[in-house]
């Protein structure tokens, strides 16, 4: 198998979540500064033309006032307008406030649709414009996009693949045998999926299944799901966060490792972080073979006790970018405690490690746009790109606290004032 990068492959069709967009005349909207992209130069002042869910131009607002006389004009003095974010680790159908494994269990599937429409608009309330949806049940996520509601375009992977009581059995998508692997991508791409979602290792949900630093498919039962799913158009997402788990994710040749933990056994006293174990060998094949990274453990970082292991977290995201390891954002929303308005707070986390405001945008725009497929028509403000866009109060490629400050969401041309 060729290893080759998600964001070398090429690109899968344009999901618009939902199937409903804008309409109406143009609209050109005048800000005092307009962000293209999070390394591009700034117009300031500066505008966009959106028309229906497409932007049109973007320029002077003098030039475009001109050029397009019968738009709408919207005025925005004193905002910056950034691309939409991307969030790719979520989870719509499960319910934070709740026990993450009863709910998808249990609960009838009306719940469960009315806990995707929620968390959709929640999404919208961050300025989260598109989202990557890697386990639900029932296809509930598949059947929201097409509701017509107002939310983010979002990308399903249905059921994740796992092992019999493996981590989220719950959902669905237990496998009995290897000769079921094929079969289990079939049905997905058969479903529409845009991604296929393997439990490489265990996780903290289910107590049923291997622990999180162990693994729960062979190198064998990897390749038979990375192979069918190339077959199928597909890329794949990989839960793992145990060390020897994502060096096997990196043998298969998965396009995206989520959580990437390098954990490795249980912490040193009951309470405290686990063991980690980032070995370089490790690190470098997964840079070797394009598989791009998304660490989702970020929430309330600012406030984590000393057992929870932040200064070595921090190190661990600065070294992973040191040996190669592309990363974009994803906040797990929906699992565990996980909230849907923390994505702010996971990009301050990134700061904290390292990184400038402008590239830890570019990780929730262009580049997370790009790991998705969706790079050509996502994360820029560009003629042809998707009309997905926010106001915010202050310069985000500055100080990217200036994100919590929203005046407008524009998802697919149409707008949403966060509550």
């Amino acid at each position: 198998m060729i290893a080759r990068s998600a964001g070398e492959r090429p690109a899968r069709p344009w999901v618009a979540s939902p199937d409903v967009t804008a309409s109406g005349p143009p609209r050109l909207l005048v800000a005092s500064r307009v962000v293209p992209g999070p390394h591009e130069p700034a117009l300031a002042p500066g505008a966009v033309v959106v028309d229906a869910d497409v932007i049109t131009a973007v320029g002077p607002p003098e030039v475009l006032a001109h050029r397009y006389p019968h738009a709408e004009r919207v005025d925005l003095l004193g905002a910056t307008l950034v691309p939409g974010l991307v969030n790719a680790h979520v989870h719509l159908a499960f319910e934070p406030e709740r026990d993450p494994v009863a709910p998808p269990a249990d609960r009838p599937t009306a719940d469960l649709a009315a806990a995707v429409a929620r968390n959709a608009r929640r999404l919208l309330d961050e300025g989260v414009t598109t989202a990557r949806d890697l386990g639900d049940r029932d296809g509930v996520v598949a059947a929201w996009r097409t509701s017509g509601a107002l939310g983010p375009r979002v990308l399903t992977a249905g059921a994740p693949i796992t092992t019999p009581g493996g981590h989220c059995w719950f959902l669905g998508g237990e496998v009995y045998g290897p000769g079921d692997l094929r079969q289990a991508v079939a049905e997905r791409a058969a479903a529409g999926v845009d991604w296929i979602k393997v439990m490489a290792g265990g996780g903290m949900l289910t107590p049923t299944s291997p622990r999180p630093w162990e693994t729960q498919f062979s190198d064998d039962a990897l390749a038979v799901v990375v192979d069918a799913a190339r077959e199928a158009g597909l890329p794949v997402a990989a839960h793992a966060h145990g060390t020897a788990t994502m060096a096997a994710c990196a043998r298969a040749g998965v396009d995206t490792i989520e959580h990437g933990g390098w954990l490795s056994g249980p912490g040193a006293s009951p309470g405290a972080a686990p063991a980690t174990d980032p070995r370089p060998e490790v690190a470098d094949a997964i840079a070797a073979a394009g598989a791009v990274l998304v660490p989702t453990r970020a929430r309330g970082w600012r406030s984590w006790p000393p057992e929870g292991d932040l200064d070595g977290l921090l190190a661990r995201l600065a070294w992973n970018a040191s040996r190669g390891i592309r990363m974009v954002v994803g906040t797990d929303a929906g699992a565990g405690p996980g909230v849907f308005d923390d994505v702010v707070d996971t990009l301050t986390l990134y700061r904290a490690a390292g990184w400038s405001d402008a590239a830890v945008l570019a990780m929730a725009t262009t580049e997370a746009a790009a790991v998705l497929g969706l790079g050509d028509r996502v994360g820029r403000l560009a003629p042809g790109y998707a009309a997905d866009l926010l106001a915010v109060d202050g310069d985000p490629t500055r100080d990217v606290e200036a994100l919590r400050r929203l005046r407008l969401v524009v998802a697919a041309g149409r707008d949403h004032v966060p509550t």
